[in-house]
């Protein structure tokens, strides 16, 4: 399992904005082989800022280079240098990919992968 995660400070001003720009996105990951899951996740606030972070699972790393250089990844972010959405954000979202080592069950079964 591939999981890819982009990391963004949303101005505190502009969350609901954020939200629902995500909520309305057509996003495509549901037409690529190796798409898994899907998450918007909301973190913590500071003074300046809210973190949220976009959470994709995938069944490999390979499936995720495969979505990069899809024409449904063109067409998902054709719209990521609009000024309006820059605007949102404090700085430049920041991308962080993680390749699962172990998984640990509901009942407690642990396995390396």
């Amino acid at each position: 399992m591939y999981i890819a995660m982009n990391r963004f400070k949303v101005a505190k001003a502009s969350t609901e904005d954020f939200e629902t720009m995500w909520g309305e996105r057509e996003s495509f990951l549901h037409e690529v082989d190796g798409f898994e899951g899907f998450h918007l996740l909301r973190g913590p606030e500071t003074d300046d800022y809210v973190l949220y972070a976009s959470h994709s699972r995938w069944r490999d790393y390979d499936a995720f280079v495969g979505w990069t250089k899809s024409e449904q990844f063109r067409k998902a972010h054709q719209n990521a240098g609009n000024t309006s959405i820059r605007s949102l954000y404090l700085e430049s979202p920041q991308f962080e990919g993680f390749e699962a080592v172990q998984e640990v069950a509901a009942d407690g079964t642990k396995r390396a992968l």
